[in-house]
């Protein structure tokens, strides 16, 4: 039976690329990349010759029910991402599922990941985290994100751009209070960094320093004290205002202090029209 392989691949060192992975991609009718350009110097490294397929967020519908039908005529496929494992905040979690839905078979060849690979090495809990990604440019949908994770108890993973690293860190900062941080830098090439601090230190240090490379940042979660609480709803009501002229929207406030403490999104929000 035909099948599609996720095939894991290098997050910066071309000497972490698996057995399995080469032998899996030199054995496939075509390959899934999403930037066709990074992934013809893996597979010219490695002397593999199958074709190439460009899928990527722009294309995955389009691309995705070519792939689907190529597999479902008896071809076998695989999708790799630029670097660590695809689906994992990529668009490959759409050919993951589409795959489902048209009864496709789906194995997996696991490779580098740079989650699991900041954690391992940040020095903070492992035992529970939570991977969030990519904060959005957006001022509302960010304020939204962080104020939804504030309490979050497990250790937090998130992407970030060196051109946006500053303002992230002192997002984060104003939100969580000052926590532990571990910021990853070039995870397993020449110049790795793991740079254990807090926000407050990372704040002052990005401030003078040009961050240089993608960075994966660790950060430790909420503790007892770091809890949001409100004992009368006039508390709560007064977080939700916090949240709105941070720039947030009343609705999204009000439904993030609601979900941190026992009043209702309802009264919340009666009271923040009241104010107006």
């Amino acid at each position: 039976m035909s099948k599609l392989y996720l095939v894991g691949t290098p997050i910066g060192n071309l000497g972490d690329m698996t057995y399995r992975a080469v032998e899996t991609l030199k054995s496939v009718d075509f390959i899934c990349a999403e930037d066709t350009r990074v992934t013809a110097k893996l597979l010219n490294y490695f002397d593999i010759k199958a074709s190439l397929i460009s899928y990527h967020e722009h294309n995955a519908k389009t691309a995705g029910n070519v792939v689907v039908q190529r597999i479902l005529a008896g071809e076998n496929g695989a999708i790799v991402t630029d670097a660590g494992m695809p689906c994992i905040s990529d668009p490959g979690e759409d050919l993951v599922k589409l795959c489902a839905e048209n009864g496709v078979e789906v194995n997996v060849v696991p490779g580098p990941s740079a989650v699991v690979s900041a954690l391992a090495v940040s020095g903070l809990d492992t035992s529970r985290f939570a991977f969030e990604g990519f904060l959005s440019v957006t001022k509302k949908q960010r304020f939204s994100h962080l104020a939804e994770v504030k309490n979050c108890t497990s250790s937090m993973i998130f992407y970030e751009a060196p051109h946006k690293l500053i303002y992230t860190l002192k997002d984060m900062l104003e939100y969580f209070g000052d926590r532990k941080i571990s910021l990853c830098r070039e995870l397993t090439k020449i110049h790795e960094e793991v740079f254990r601090t807090t926000l407050s230190q990372a704040v002052e240090y990005y401030t003078v320093n040009k961050p240089k490379g993608e960075f994966v940042l660790v950060i430790e979660g909420a503790k007892d004290e770091d809890l949001v609480k409100a004992e009368t709803i006039e508390d709560a009501f007064l977080q939700v205002k916090a949240l709105v002229d941070k720039g947030m929207r009343g609705a999204d406030a009000c439904k993030e202090i609601a979900k941190a403490t026992s009043f209702s999104k309802g009264e919340l929000y009666a009271m923040l029209l009241q104010d107006k």
